[in-house]
């Protein structure tokens, strides 16, 4: 496939590509380009000068579009979820529900910024402004650069674009390069729908080259990345020399919080969704499970048996549970992650296994609180390390010993004590009698610590996606 560049769909200047590869078959799928630093000048260029007009085009004509693209959405759903099975390697049932989402979260952002109306301040509010009123507006940033990665694409697509758009910004969208294929559809949707060439466009290329070369250019507003900590911090570092506006949403070593009086049932219901759904490549999935000593091995057993029912494989078949990670080095490296606890005293209680881009479900005993990854090793697969406590304080004290704070939760019959200790949590979102794994798209979404900056969602997006002025008028009686 092409990127639109500029006003057309082409190659990179270069002639560099990125092959696209099925994860549960090691196939090719198709290439991509891989764009050079001259495209990405390009890209900008146009941007900043569609953008101009583009804001001029009143809102409700803006949403009409958006509205257009959902519907197109819907028409071309099966193929689209099917794409987007093919190139992530996630469950085709899942994929189904992730373009599911368009609906959901495009129509949300649009009816919100159908709603967001300006403030006025009337004479008097304030001692000596008796004669003077103040009114808000909002304006577009300009160019938004958003950074979208592999685990959940569609998703994200719609946490950024509409509300970017919406608001009368540019954008630039940067999928992974593991499977941009179904980002490059909906920017083509887009096209079709009504969205100029030019106000959006879409570049694949290398994050460290590409990523940071949109960060880093001076007429880029915006970054909004969802990611690792690391490109995190290199992407706030390469912004602020323009002192450009960002929105971080970072990685995350989420504790699961299980008390002696929880609901054994919902605990194990609740790990599959919150642990292993998409593989348990999940920024805001539970990855540290905090389990009473009194019913930890209850629920080891129980997560055992639950586990060993799971169908793993064919990610294209309508009864498989889970498929493989987006590629053998991801599969790779939550191998490694799980020999080094293994080195260091944890038990493998079941699972423990790679094939090629497969690692099957792993349940880890005798992890304790001085491990890495009851701290700061993000495990981002099916992995389920088990740390017994015996009080709530000491739980509490483990869930925050890390440096993130992405999301928590707990599980307890007693809600009273249940939001004491949500309460307690250094975190983004708390979810009580349920995994971390929860997000909506009205919530202000977002993490503490090095889990990242901003908060995206309904409630917040709009607003970080466009700057305020205040006009003042004086002496109007």
């Amino acid at each position: 496939m092409k990127n639109l560049i500029g006003y057309d769909w082409k190659e990179s200047s270069n002639g560099n590509i990125i092959e696209v590869v099925n994860p549960a078959t090691q196939e090719l799928i198709d290439t991509v380009p891989n764009v050079s630093m001259e495209d990405v000048d390009i890209s900008v260029e146009v941007a900043e000068k569609e953008q101009k007009e583009w804001e001029k085009v009143p809102l409700h004509e803006r949403a009409d579009i958006l509205y257009k693209f959902v519907s197109l959405v819907e028409e071309n759903k099966d193929r689209l979820a099917k794409l987007l099975s093919s190139e992530t390697g996630k469950p085709i049932k899942e994929a189904i529900a992730e373009i599911a989402n368009v609906k959901i979260g495009a129509t949300a952002f649009i009816e919100r910024a159908k709603h967001l109306y300006d403030t006025s301040i009337p004479s008097g509010q304030e001692s000596g402004q008796e004669k003077t009123m103040q009114i808000t507006k909002r304006y577009p940033l300009g160019v938004i650069a958003a950074i979208i990665p592999f685990n959940f694409p569609s998703d994200l697509f719609c946490q950024k674009i509409p509300p970017a758009l919406l608001m009368g910004n540019s954008v630039i969208v940067k999928p992974s390069n593991y499977n941009p294929l179904t980002l490059i559809e909906y920017t083509k949707l887009m096209i079709e729908a009504g969205v100029p060439a030019g106000v959006i466009q879409v570049l694949t290329g290398d994050g460290p080259t590409v990523g940071q070369a949109l960060a880093g250019h001076p007429g880029v507003h915006l970054v909004s990345l969802t990611g690792s900590t690391g490109a995190g911090i290199q992407t706030m570092g390469t912004a602020s020399k323009n002192l450009t506006h960002i929105m971080l949403e970072l990685g995350g070593n989420d504790a699961f919080i299980f008390l002696e009086d929880g609901d054994m049932d919902l605990a194990v219901k609740e790990t599959i969704w919150g642990r292993l759904y998409n593989g348990g490549q999940v920024c805001c999935a539970s990855k540290r499970f905090l389990i009473h000593n009194s019913r930890k091995q209850e629920f080891i057993n129980r997560m055992k048996e639950v586990i060993n029912s799971l169908k793993v494989g064919d990610p294209s078949q309508m009864d498989t549970d889970m498929g493989p990670l987006i590629n053998i080095n991801a599969a790779k490296r939550v191998e490694e992650q799980v020999n080094s606890l293994v080195e260091k005293g944890a038990t493998i209680i079941c699972g423990g296994k790679r094939e090629d881009a497969y690692y099957y479900p792993t349940i880890l005993d005798n992890v304790t609180r001085d491990m890495e990854v009851a701290k700061d090793m993000e495990i981002f697969g099916p992995v389920i390390p088990v740390i017994g406590f015996d009080k709530e304080e000491e739980a509490i004290e483990i869930a925050n010993q890390s440096s993130y704070g992405l999301c928590g939760c707990v599980i307890s019959k007693d809600y009273s004590r249940a939001m004491k200790i949500a309460d307690k949590l250094e975190c983004g979102g708390a979810i009580v009698n349920g995994a971390s794994f929860y997000r909506s798209f009205e919530m202000p979404f977002g993490g503490w610590k090095h889990s990242g900056i901003g908060n995206e969602g309904v409630l917040t997006t709009l607003q970080e996606m466009s700057r305020v002025k205040t006009i003042i008028l004086k002496n109007i009686i």
